[in-house]
């Protein structure tokens, strides 16, 4: 991807996952009662409707659910192609990012991915790599 990436909008619910690529590490918020992840991160866990919610590492390996290569400006900066992808992370079936894939714009669904981080500003945007 050629272009300056727009910094997302940080929330005092997500801005944990947006700092966590500062030490290389995704974080995903996982219910303490039940142990189920959400993404996005929510204050109920739509599982055992727990309240105990935390930020907690992931692994950062996942599969491409789907892709599309975007082939048209939506960022002043942000020159296309450029992948957008569904990733799956490894850690739970369904707990899913949209998020770019990088690297590599010949790939398949069920192809293996694992995180990288792109700063942009104060913030690390999660991207992943073949």
């Amino acid at each position: 991807m050629t272009g300056s990436r727009p910094a997302p909008a940080v929330t005092p619910r997500s801005a944990f996952y947006w700092s966590s690529g500062q030490d290389g590490t995704l974080r995903i918020a996982r219910c303490q009662t039940c142990g189920f992840w959400l993404h996005p991160p929510r204050p109920v866990c739509p599982r055992c409707r727990g309240r105990d919610v935390a930020p907690e590492p992931v692994s950062g390996r996942g599969t491409v659910w789907s892709w599309t290569i975007t082939r048209h400006r939506l960022a002043p900066d942000l020159q296309p192609p450029y992948v957008i992808a569904e990733v799956e992370l490894v850690e739970q079936p369904g707990l899913r990012l949209i998020s770019t894939v990088v690297g590599d714009d010949d790939l398949t669904v069920g192809q293996s991915v694992s995180v990288a981080f792109e700063p942009v500003g104060d913030v690390y945007v999660p991207v992943f790599v073949p």
